[in-house]
């Protein structure tokens, strides 16, 4: 059967002109990436929002229907799980209170919580088939049961008092934004760049999971035990790549900064490689159709420079903690620090947190901008806070602001992943590697709408689609073409 589409004048000449508004009232874009935290986790009070307390209507919600069941996926909790600390057994400190409550979503800052958003809180698992396995076919029903922190996944905190809370009022608050893919910081930072899973062919054995029939369940160990009351689950291999050599949870990359040392005598510049790191990638990313079209990119990381000069900060909560894996250029060919070429394009894109205050201050951004934040600074769980991270985002939004490039400039501030932290909304039908679960999105302009929550489906492949939509760029395949594209976050009318 062969479709021919005939769009009447008036739609066609709309979206020329949405585009035509585009292209004149934007000039810089700006993708801040802070780390795993769900939407209910930090917004799910926020007012106008798909939220805890109430639906989009404004309906009340169903907590009944927040139910977290146990491992047999049928059996609901009698109450929400211990959280389990590394040794496997049900941690004592400020977080006993989690296990005598009902089985519902609860407040971490408020009685008998006692952790307020300026202590951090253990981290939660947050990995490729555990998510499936927790939102357990959209239901979001077996968080508590497969996570490793137990009942803490659902917690939540009252937001009001963060500073990008402020913004996301003053904004555009974006309720139904969801992960690119499934799992971690690892996969979704690739999905950022580039709406695809890398892969490692010819992997030792050692780093491929063991998993079910159905692709997407792991495979638990004879001891693991039965229900999540008595004990955090146990898997035969939960590990980095797939059966079928997709790279998934984190692996180390192959260039320096990694968490791999080079080799003993070897190349300082890169990993040891018999350490398997992730062998270089060579396929396509947003960087390449940007450059290709002759459009200026720069990926800015906290500590980045430090990271390259004193392996001391990286993974280290009690330094910057700059991440390795949350670096995912340094991951591709194109920027192997060896050859001419390769450290020419470091030095053209890959930068330091200073060179992006500096070019702020300057006026010289280039068009397209990622910033990560170095790791104490980026609201993950277990190495640092909420509120050191929203004040640090909030204040790189002030800075931007101010200047030069404001007036024609579009700031998103999201999350990478939900950092196993539950939410009560289910993730579109999507594919084999997502969407996962819904993440908090602030976006942030001159032309964004204002006191404007949007309801509208995106997620991380929709930043790669308004990117794309401005510069007028060759589609990068994965992109969802679901997904919207950020548009309706702005103001912008046919007749503009």
């Amino acid at each position: 059967m062969v479709v021919i589409y005939f769009c009447s004048s008036w739609s066609c000449a709309f979206g020329d002109q949405q585009k035509s508004a585009l292209r004149r009232h934007i000039e810089t874009i700006v993708v801040i990436y802070a780390e795993n935290r769900s939407f209910d986790n930090l917004y799910g009070l926020f007012p106008g929002s798909n939220g805890i307390a109430k639906q989009a209507n404004g309906k009340p919600s169903n907590f009944s229907a927040f139910k977290q069941v146990d491992r047999d996926g049928v059996t609901p909790l009698i109450k929400l799980p211990a959280v389990w600390n590394t040794a496997g057994t049900p941690d004592t400190d400020n977080l006993r209170f989690i296990k005598a409550l009902p089985n519902s979503p609860f407040r971490i800052d408020a009685p008998p919580g006692t952790l307020l958003p300026d202590k951090a809180t253990p981290d939660l698992v947050h990995r490729f088939y555990n998510n499936q396995m927790q939102i357990n076919n959209g239901k979001n029903n077996m968080f508590a049961a497969w996570s490793d922190a137990g009942g803490l996944t659902m917690g939540y905190y009252d937001g009001s008092v963060m500073q990008m809370w402020k913004l996301a009022q003053k904004y555009t608050l974006a309720d139904n934004f969801f992960m690119g893919a499934f799992g971690g910081s690892f996969l979704n930072h690739f999905w950022l760049i580039s709406a695809r899973t890398p892969t490692y062919h010819d992997a030792p054995d050692n780093l491929t999971s063991s998993v079910e029939k159905q692709g997407a369940t792991l495979t638990l160990a004879e001891n693991s035990p039965a229900s999540a009351i008595t004990g955090k689950a146990i898997y035969v291999a939960d590990r980095a790549l797939t059966p079928d050599g997709y790279a998934v949870n984190t692996i180390q990359p192959p260039y320096q900064p990694s968490g791999i040392q080079p080799a003993p005598g070897g190349n300082t510049l890169l990993a040891d490689v018999t350490k398997n790191p992730l062998p270089p990638q060579d396929y396509k990313t947003i960087g390449d159709v940007l450059s290709a079209k002759g459009v200026d990119w720069v990926w800015y990381a906290g500590a980045w420079n430090e990271a390259l000069q004193n392996r001391g900060v990286m993974n280290n909560s009690k330094t910057s903690n700059f991440q390795t894996h949350h670096q995912p250029f340094n991951y591709f060919e194109r920027f192997c620090p060896t050859t001419v070429a390769g450290a020419e394009q470091r030095r053209i894109h890959l930068k330091d947190y200073r060179d992006f205050q500096k070019d702020i201050a300057a006026g010289t951004l280039p068009s397209v901008v990622f910033y990560k934040p170095q790791g104490n600074l980026n609201q993950h769980p277990g190495y640092t806070d909420v509120m050191r991270g929203d004040s640090h985002i909030a204040e790189v939004v002030g800075k931007l602001q101010k200047s030069p490039e404001w007036k024609k400039m579009a700031i998103i501030v999201t999350y990478d992943e939900n950092g196993g932290y539950w939410d009560h909304v289910s993730p579109p039908a999507g594919d084999r590697w997502g969407p996962g679960s819904r993440v908090p999105a602030i976006i942030i302009s001159p032309f964004a709408k204002t006191h404007f929550v949007d309801h509208t489906y995106y997620d991380i492949t929709s930043i790669l689609k308004f990117i794309t939509k401005r510069f007028e760029l060759e589609p990068l395949p994965g992109i969802r073409p679901k997904a919207g594209d950020l548009t309706n976050a702005f103001h912008f009318s046919a007749r503009e």
